[in-house]
Order: structure tokens, then C-alpha cells, then sequence
């Protein structure tokens, strides 16, 4: 599961994948938070579950929320492949 991150930097704000993407800065925390839920809905779309975890600017945790995958559109159904 991947975790995207809102966090405050600075008078800014940060949203940030782990390891597998650099930091987006935003100046607005809705903002950060709007880039952060399309982020996990493409990871969703793409077959990947991840967790948006939204903090205040006192760094404490304000919403947590988990985007399950989603089956690819791209994928055969058993049915089909069984049937091969």
C-alpha cells in the first residue's frame, strides 16, 4: 500500500509518495490536499491500494483515509483466461 502525505512546510504545504516520487509544494493546504486525492485515485485506477494521511500545522494527524485498487480495466477475467 502506498502512502501519500499532506504535511505543512514551511508557510507552505508538501505532498509527498514515499519513495517513489519528489515532494509537490503547494501554497494552499486544499490545494495539496485536492493534488493528493486525485494522486490516489490514479493509484487506485492503476491497481494500487494507498493510504492519504492529511496533517494540520501542528503536524498532527487530521484525516486518514484508504483507497482500496481497483480491478484494471485491462485485466482479463478468470473466466476468460481459464477458458484459453
Amino acid at each position: 500500500m502506498q502512502v501519500i502525505e499532506v504535511a505543512p512546510l514551511g508557510p507552505g504545504w508538501r505532498v509527498s509518495l514515499g519513495a517513489l516520487a519528489g515532494d509537490m509544494v503547494f501554497a494552499r493546504g486544499g490545494a495539496a490536499e485536492s493534488a493528493a486525492r486525485r494522486l490516489a485515485a490514479q493509484l487506485a485506477h492503476s491497481g494500487q491500494a494507498s493510504e492519504l494521511r492529511i496533517r494540520l500545522r501542528d503536524g498532527s494527524l487530521a484525516e486518514r483515509l484508504v483507497w482500496p485498487a481497483l480491478p484494471r480495466r485491462d485485466a482479463a477475467p478468470a473466466a476468460a483466461l481459464e477458458a484459453a
